[in-house]
């Protein structure tokens, strides 16, 4: 059944792509007590896995309703491709950070730009960041939001990972005290491809500088409608996965002062989720996948991950139902709650196999209806800088 609906890419809340402290700080585990390593999945730079690594750059300025709503719709969406990049059989580790600029609101020192998530994989994080994200008026200068990322962010050293940018606006690329050619050239150095998405026509953004700019930056130039109608396809799988996603929230144990935090922050990305048709459903799928990490504030992932461990916590740390407990019964109800969720998530990819076989016939009559989104103009394009890294998304 087709739904037509007002498209929101509720990203990289593009959720963003507040834990700047914990990523800045982050110690190998054995350096570290357990309770202070529940920093929410700050990156480990010292990991040998493949990265891909995305920052998205959003213009909040008046006219970006639309853009800013397809970011919270599309988050999982993205997420859920970013969840399959693998080099060979090496499955690669996302991380999403997330600018906004072009606001009056923001400093007009800083050029009105604030970095509102560095590097994390703490996806319920850069939701709740989307959510909560307001327009007005504003400047908006491309060149210098573009340079904030590429100097601030910890990117990756390596040059076989991943390093994406992305900024999205639709005023001239031009504007600001940075010129483009020079932030661009600074991301280029660092191995990090810039692609520019201009909502509005492609002619548009060619006469106003946004193909200009990802040409020299050998990216892309995307162009999308942020305000455009789309058609949702239900899927028959839909609910239950929905159902399943709920279900998996019974199955986290928060630690430390972030556990009760980040178990709230959960229940409640996932109520924002359901707000879009077919969004609770791609959340759950996510939930389900290697790319949602909670080892900051799990104990099923965190011991797993070996970011804590359970026989040398405080008992003050632990959530209510660990406490008082011999280090036998604790490791025993961690055991059940990992157990369970495997089966659930499980569940959940069979469900989601199913799903994508029956969307993948039903999308190809939609796709006739022509006009990218922001989801899509991300995935594609980053398929193909992915293939041309040694990559692959499938």
């Amino acid at each position: 059944m087709l739904k037509p609906i007002a498209l929101g890419l509720g990203l990289l809340t593009l959720p963003t792509l507040a834990l700047a402290q914990g990523a800045a700080s982050s110690k190998p585990p054995a350096q570290q007590p357990a309770v202070q390593m529940a920093a929410p999945a700050a990156v480990d730079a010292a990991h040998s896995a493949p990265r891909v690594q995305i920052a998205l750059l959003l213009d909040t300025s008046s006219s970006m309703d639309g853009l800013i709503d397809q970011a919270r719709r599309q988050l999982w969406t993205v997420v859920n491709t970013f969840a399959k990049a693998r080099r060979g059989s090496q499955l690669a580790q996302l991380e999403i950070a997330l600018y906004e600029y072009g606001k009056s609101s923001l400093s007009s020192e800083g050029g009105y730009i604030r970095q509102i998530v560095p590097f994390t994989t703490d996806l319920d994080k850069v939701s709740e960041e989307l959510f909560s994200l307001k327009t007005n008026g504003g400047e908006e200068y491309c060149g210098k939001v573009i340079q904030q990322a590429t100097r601030n962010l910890a990117w990756s050293k390596s040059k076989g990972d991943l390093k994406l940018i992305y900024i999205a606006g639709n005023e001239p690329f031009t504007q600001g005290p940075v010129s483009y050619q020079t932030a661009i050239a600074d991301a280029k150095e660092k191995g990090i491809t810039v692609n520019t998405i201009h909502c509005g026509s492609a002619q548009e953004g060619a006469s106003t500088g946004w193909a200009a700019a990802a040409k020299f930056a050998q990216g892309q130039a995307l162009n999308i409608d942020q305000n455009r109608a789309i058609a949702y396809i239900a899927a028959p799988q839909d609910d239950e996965i929905a159902r399943l996603g709920t279900e998996l929230n019974k199955t986290y144990l928060g630690y430390g002062r972030k556990g009760e935090e980040a178990k709230m922050r959960q229940e409640a990305q996932d109520k924002n989720a359901s707000a879009y048709a077919g969004s609770a459903a791609t959340r759950a799928v996510s939930k389900a996948s290697r790319a949602y990490d909670s080892s900051g504030w799990d104990l099923v992932d965190g011991t797993k991950k070996g970011a804590v461990k359970l026989d040398q916590m405080k008992d003050e740390d632990l959530p209510a139902e660990l406490k008082g407990k011999s280090a036998a019964e604790r490791q025993a109800i961690v055991d059940s709650k990992a157990k369970e969720r495997a089966e659930i998530q499980g569940r959940i990819q069979k469900l989601q196999a199913e799903r994508e076989k029956f969307l993948a016939e039903k999308q190809k009559a939609a796709a006739a209806e022509g006009g990218d989104t922001l989801d899509k103009a991300i995935i594609e394009s980053a398929t193909k800088a992915a293939k041309a890294q040694g990559m692959a998304l499938e």
